[in-house]
């Protein structure tokens, strides 16, 4: 089961407290996933597709529960995706407009609304819950192992604008993009998209989400302190090796003995541990010294060997 999945499951799983709310999701789930089909003399049938079977009982249960409409089922499987696609159709009945009208999937003259009426998700809660069913219907998050990718399918510009406001108003900032002509509000980062499942109810699939940034936080955090000390290792081990060269340089063109006490001190420690840092050639000295003064010494026999 991909991970949009398991949250679409969770979710489904979310009961709405108020008529308003559970109003709020259906009219959702039909904007993303229903079809209206006008059959002549009036009447009028709406179909609803799902590959999700817990959204499918979702879908039914609301119909029934808020508008009291009679639906139908098709369970079909699809032999290219090994997978069951369910169809709830709603017949022709008393009910049927008025329900679309009070969803703001149609006006009061039956003719269809392209935007989210605002009275429909005046309030927090009821936002909350259309935001919950866009998911349910058109929702797709990526497993938060990969890339932290999240998106919602909109029909039109407006409906994506009203999207990207909504999320805005908890404080999500959604953005809008089109793809071979249709629109999608989608999500970057592991914050944004944890504040929304938190948002809409799917707090399994929070901690999941959770569970992993803070594993790839740690695992990012090591590889940067690895890279930092390898880098560190190598920038060091190309400083001795041009200061062993240095003195090993004197060495033939002057000797070593004839350096002053000091340098001469520094210079053979350097070359019997030619592999170890400054501080480490500060404590190997007698008596022992810094690292700045083992430093201005080594820079010293530097110099002594670009004058030759």
């Amino acid at each position: 089961m991909s991970f949009t999945a398991e949250v679409k499951e969770e979710l489904a799983r979310v009961e709405n407290r108020k008529p308003c709310c559970a109003r709020a999701e259906l009219s959702a789930l039909v904007r993303v996933e229903g079809t209206l089909h006008y059959t002549g003399s009036g009447r009028m049938r709406l179909e609803i597709a799902t590959e999700t079977a817990p959204v499918a009982r979702k879908v039914i249960k609301l119909l029934r529960s808020v508008f009291d409409l009679t639906t139908e089922l098709t369970v079909r499987r699809s032999v290219l995706h090994k997978s069951n696609n369910y169809l709830i159709t709603v017949i022709d009945q008393p009910g049927l407009a008025g329900a679309l009208s009070e969803l703001g999937v149609l006006d009061a003259d039956h003719s269809p609304l392209y935007e989210v009426p605002s009275w429909l998700v005046k309030k927090d809660c009821c936002a909350i819950a259309y935001l919950r069913g866009m998911f349910l219907g058109g929702g797709f998050v990526a497993d938060p192992h990969g890339d932290f990718h999240f998106e919602l399918t909109a029909e039109s510009e407006p409906i994506a604008d009203d999207l990207v406001a909504l999320m805005r108003r908890f404080g999500i900032g959604a953005r809008m993009t089109t793809r071979r002509g249709a629109y999608a509000v989608y999500l970057k980062g592991a914050e944004p998209i944890v504040t929304f499942l938190a948002l809409v109810g799917a707090h399994r699939a929070l901690l999941r989400t959770e569970d992993v940034r803070i594993l790839k936080e740690m695992r990012n955090d090591v590889n940067r302190l690895v890279n930092a000390e390898t880098a560190n290792l190598q920038k060091t081990a190309m400083a001795a090796a041009e200061q062993v060269a240095a003195v090993r340089f004197l060495d033939r063109a002057r000797g070593l003995d004839a350096l002053p006490p000091a340098l001469r001190e520094i210079a053979l420690l350097r070359l019997e541990y030619p592999d170890v840092s400054l501080r480490e050639l500060g404590e190997l000295a007698d008596p022992p010294l810094s690292k700045s003064a083992v430093y201005h010494r080594i820079r010293r026999l530097e110099e002594l060997a670009e004058d030759g």
